[in-house]
């Protein structure tokens, strides 16, 4: 008994601050006591009170519970996640084996594609990062979330921020980490992840030149490339892709989301 009134106290006195949506990032004011928080069996990053919990980009809307941890156990706090209609982008692409792949190709995605996903999920257990800085400067030629249909044939929804830039265009990491992967990608071309700790994990693609080896630590502002064209692309850019709790999630959700909170932490002089 004694145990279920702690844990119905944690639940009551948690706050929740503005709607999920697919795609986005929850933000939950945390009890005093509380050590972490799960959702869908996965830490989510917490820092200066609060939880930041990536929210898949095809979730269903509807109820949803995220678990408060304390001492005594998990309890168990609910929130809505609101429907989003992201709109739709038809994109021309030349090499049409980059659109239906041949048996060999699908079977090296398929290989790279379980890498990147266990990439996606890790979960580093060191303090969060204290801001996030956009890596290029350009045009934003894609948005995050925009339902793709590639010479005419519908595909999944576009699960980063495309920068566009002229090749050769230094590429900086958006805040400090470690680099766990470089290498090319069928679809990504020449690609960089950083693991920024507690389940927040950034994706460079598209790269002409990848400038870091995996193992590096990088401080934030730190050159890892140049913007190129390799992959699957219509021209120079970067793709820039951010993870939280393993779901990718809308980069300038969480640009903005991290940096008012590293903003809360400057002491007011």
């Amino acid at each position: 008994m004694i145990k279920w009134i702690i844990l119905s106290a944690l639940f009551v006195s948690s706050v929740a601050w503005g709607q999920a949506v697919p795609g986005g990032v929850y933000r939950l004011a945390l009890p005093d006591g509380a050590q972490g928080v799960e959702y869908d069996g996965r830490p989510a990053l917490v820092r200066n009170g609060f939880a930041l919990v990536g929210i898949g980009i095809n979730t269903q809307p509807g109820t949803k519970t995220a678990y408060i941890l304390g001492a005594e156990g998990r309890a168990p706090h609910t929130f809505e996640v609101v429907a989003k209609q992201y709109p739709e982008q038809r994109l021309t692409i030349e090499n049409k084996k980059m659109v239906n792949p041949d048996p060999e190709s699908l079977e090296r995605i398929r290989t790279e594609s379980a890498r990147m996903r266990a990439e996606y999920q890790r979960f580093s257990r060191v303090p969060a990062v204290g801001s996030m800085i956009k890596p290029v400067e350009g045009v934003t030629s894609s948005q995050f979330g925009f339902r793709r249909v590639l010479n005419g044939e519908p595909r999944s929804p576009h699960s980063g921020l495309d920068i566009a830039a002229n090749t050769g265009t230094p590429v900086q990491a958006a805040a400090d980490g470690v680099v766990r992967i470089t290498g090319n990608y069928y679809f990504n071309g020449n690609t960089v992840f950083i693991d920024h700790g507690q389940g927040l994990v950034t994706m460079y693609c598209h790269l002409h030149e990848i400038h870091v080896a995996e193992g590096d630590t990088l401080k934030q502002g730190e050159v890892l490339g140049l913007v190129g064209a390799t992959g699957r692309v219509t021209g120079p850019h970067l793709h820039w892709s951010v993870s939280m709790n393993g779901y990718r999630v809308d980069p300038v959700t969480v640009l903005s989301l991290i940096n008012e909170e590293a903003a809360a932490d400057v002491p007011a002089s």
